[in-house]
């Protein structure tokens, strides 16, 4: 279902796309007028979230769309916080895109309304999950700018160990201080859905779960006992986040638009 372009939701969806698209316009990093595009583009996102999550008013909404948006507009929100810390002014541009996919998977794929459900903890179990999404989510991020100054660092005889002004430890604690956040949130997030499922079932979603969480596991366990840095780690993170995203986003993904079913 796509939303009409005569409603609010439309046009709030259009804004953001507009200012998503101007703060990844090619120019100086982290330039005022980039900076502000796209914390407006980060409000607009935020107001299209409350009409495609809760703007019908019949419940909650569910999709894999909605869950993506959602997961972006917190990885923004993490940077525009960091990049005050941290000189981190090359993420914008790829945010900047990022934020334009999400809104548009979102506006195109809005899911369906859910009813609320008969325990009152349900819908914590699912805004641990989303938010454990997040914090992996910016984990992912944090790896991949590690390892591509790992990189070149290896292409130079001499390197600085910087990234972006950054030491590369520093990176690397940050990267997996949200891991270990990540970690806390989705076994929170897993004790609930136990807890407050009518009828325990092995689909996918949980299946994924539980492999992502081991991976995960086996991650910190590993970096604990055994020091795992560099590669051998951002691998597993890479590894622990697709099982991850498969769990939930690719599972609605398949049963929306390959299969055109909308149970649950």
């Amino acid at each position: 279902m796509i939303l009409s372009t005569t409603s609010a939701a439309a046009w709030i969806a259009c804004a953001a796309l507009v200012a998503y698209a101007l703060a990844a316009y090619p120019g100086r990093a982290g330039s005022r007028l980039n900076t502000s595009a796209l914390a407006i583009g980060w409000l607009m996102h935020a107001l299209a979230l409350a009409f495609d999550i809760a703007g019908s008013g019949a419940g909650a909404r569910f999709g894999f769309g909605p869950v993506l948006s959602l997961t972006v507009w917190m990885v923004v929100l993490v940077y525009g916080i960091e990049s005050r810390m941290l000189p981190l002014p090359a993420v914008r541009r790829t945010l900047a895109i990022a934020g334009c996919v999400a809104v548009l998977l979102a506006w195109a794929f809005p899911g369906e309304v859910r009813l609320a459900s008969a325990s009152p903890w349900a819908p914590v179990h699912w805004v641990l999950g989303v938010v454990s999404y997040g914090l992996f989510a910016v984990a992912v991020l944090h790896a991949c700018l590690l390892d591509a100054a790992e990189r070149r660092m290896r292409r130079q005889v001499a390197g600085s160990g910087t990234v972006m002004g950054l030491p590369l430890l520093r990176l690397e604690r940050i990267t997996f201080a949200f891991v270990e956040a990540g970690f806390i949130v989705l076994t929170l997030a897993l004790v609930l859905g136990v807890l407050t499922a009518a009828r325990w079932r092995w689909d996918h979603k949980t299946v994924f779960s539980l492999l992502g969480w081991a991976v995960f596991a086996a991650l910190l366990s590993g970096r604990w006992i055994s020091g795992w840095r560099g590669r051998q780690a951002t691998r597993w993170l890479y590894a622990g986040a697709a099982l991850l995203l498969l769990a939930y986003a690719g599972s609605r993904f398949v049963l929306e638009v390959v299969l055109g079913r909308t149970a649950y």
